[in-house]
C-alpha cells in the first residue's frame, strides 16, 4: 500500500473514533441529564403526596387538640327497681330490690365559659334522673339545670364552673356536600373522646332520632348527613369542619347501615342560644298544626295548590285560635311559599318570635284566604 493510502486510512480511523467518542458523550449526557431528570420528576409527586398526607394528619390533630378540651361526656345516675325470685324458696315470690345505676350515655360541648353545654334533648329526657358532666380532664360536675328545646332535639345544661374551654360555632348554612367533617364523642357510652373523620355526604335529610337508653324518638327535618362514624353515645357531640368550628350537633345513626350518621345544623342551636340568652328559657313560637306536604305532582293531579295539607289542629294553639281547620292547605306564611322552604311550615315559624303576628295564606273549599295568626309559645 502506498504511503498516501496509509495516511488516508489512518485519518478515516481517527475520524471514526472521534465520532464514536462524541456520540457516546452525547448519549451519556442524555442519560445523565434528561433521563435521570425525567426519572426524578416522576419521583417528585411521591414526595408531594407524602407531604399532603402529613398536612392532613396535622390538620386533624390540630382540630382535636384545640376542640377536645371543650367536649364533655354526659352521664346519668338513676335509682332502678327490679324483681328477683329465689327458686329454692317457693314462699319468697318476687322480691323487689333497688340499685343505683350510673352510666355514660351521651356527649356535649361547652359553648359558654361559665358552664353552658349543648347536647341532645333525648340524651337528658328522663325527668326523674340526675345527670353529670365529665370534662376532658376527668373533672365531674353535677348538672344544676336543664333547658330543653320543645321544637328540636336540643338541650342546654348548666353546671357550676368558671373559665371553661369553649368551642367555636361555625355556619351550617354554607355547608356543601363533600366537604371535610370530624366528630368527637363518647362512642357506645364507653369510649370517651373517640375521634372519627369523613365528609358531609348529604344535606336536608329527614330522620327519626332517639336514644337506645331512654326509648325516646322524635322526627327531625333538614339534618346533615355524614359518613364520619357516629355511634350510640356520640349523641350531643360536635360535628366539626376543617377550621375546627362546630357545624352540627350529632344526633343519630341510621340503623342497619354503615357510616351513615346525622347532625342537627349548628345554626339551629345558635338560634336556640340567642333565644336563651334573651329570655333565660325556651319560648319558641308554635303554630300548632300537623300536616303533610303536597308535592307539585300531587297538586297538578288534584288541581289544588302546593303547600302543607293540615291533618290536625292542636287544641288551644295559635292556629286553633285563628280559625285554621283540618283540610286547609297552607300555601304561604308572610309571603314565603311553603314549597320554597325545605323545612316547610316549621322552618318559617322557627324564624319568628313569640307574640308576632304572621299572615297565613290558606286554600279552603276552592277559595284562597289570608288569616292573621298571633304566635304563642308551645306549652
Amino acid at each position: 500500500m502506498s504511503r498516501q493510502k496509509r495516511v488516508l486510512t489512518i485519518s478515516l480511523a481517527v475520524l471514526l473514533l472521534v465520532g464514536v467518542f462524541l456520540t457516546g458523550a452525547s448519549l451519556n449526557r442524555s442519560i445523565d441529564g434528561s433521563f435521570w431528570n425525567s426519572w426524578w420528576s416522576r419521583e417528585t409527586p411521591v414526595t408531594s403526596v407524602t407531604s399532603k398526607i402529613v398536612q392532613e394528619e396535622s390538620m386533624v390533630i390540630d382540630i382535636v387538640e384545640t376542640t377536645s378540651p371543650a367536649v364533655v361526656t354526659i352521664g346519668i345516675s338513676k335509682l332502678e327497681r327490679f324483681s328477683t325470685f329465689n327458686p329454692f324458696d317457693p314462699f319468697s315470690f318476687f322480691e323487689t330490690q333497688e340499685q343505683q345505676v350510673e352510666q355514660d350515655i351521651g356527649t356535649g360541648f361547652i359553648v359558654d365559659a361559665k358552664g353552658l353545654i349543648i347536647t341532645n334533648k333525648h340524651v337528658v329526657s328522663d325527668l326523674g334522673a340526675q345527670y353529670r358532666v365529665i370534662s376532658a380532664d376527668n373533672q365531674t360536675y353535677e348538672v344544676q339545670n336543664i333547658y330543653r328545646d320543645p321544637s328540636n332535639d336540643l338541650a342546654i345544661l348548666k353546671i357550676e364552673a368558671q373559665n371553661l374551654p369553649t368551642v367555636e360555632l361555625g355556619d351550617s348554612d354554607s355547608l356543601r356536600v363533600g366537604q371535610f367533617a370530624l366528630a368527637i364523642g363518647t362512642a357506645l357510652g364507653e369510649f370517651r373522646h373517640t375521634v372519627t373523620t369523613g365528609v358531609i355526604s348529604g344535606l336536608g335529610r329527614g330522620i327519626v332520632a332517639g336514644s337506645s337508653f331512654a326509648g325516646y324518638v322524635e322526627e327531625l327535618d333538614n339534618v346533615i348527613q355524614t359518613d364520619a362514624a357516629i355511634n350510640s353515645g356520640n349523641s350531643g357531640g360536635p360535628l366539626l369542619n376543617s377550621a375546627g368550628q362546630v357545624i352540627g350537633v350529632n344526633v343519630a345513626v341510621a340503623q342497619g347501615a354503615q357510616n351513615i350518621g346525622f347532625a342537627i345544623p349548628i345554626n339551629i342551636a345558635k338560634s336556640m342560644l340567642d333565644n336563651f340568652y334573651q329570655t333565660g328559657e325556651f319560648t319558641r313560637p308554635f303554630l300548632g298544626v300537623r300536616y303533610s306536604v303536597i308535592t307539585k305532582e300531587a297538586a297538578i293531579l288534584n288541581e289544588i295548590p302546593e303547600g302543607a295539607y293540615v291533618t290536625e289542629v292542636i287544641s288551644g294553639s295559635s292556629a286553633a285560635e285563628a280559625g285554621i281547620q283540618p283540610g286547609d292547605i297552607i300555601s304561604e306564611i308572610d309571603n314565603q311559599k311553603i314549597k320554597d322552604r325545605q323545612e316547610g311550615v316549621a322552618g318559617i315559624i322557627n324564624q319568628k318570635k313569640v307574640g308576632e303576628v304572621v299572615t297565613v295564606k290558606i286554600w279552603r273549599d276552592g277559595e284562597t284566604k289570608e288569616i292573621p295568626v298571633r304566635l304563642k309559645s308551645q306549652q
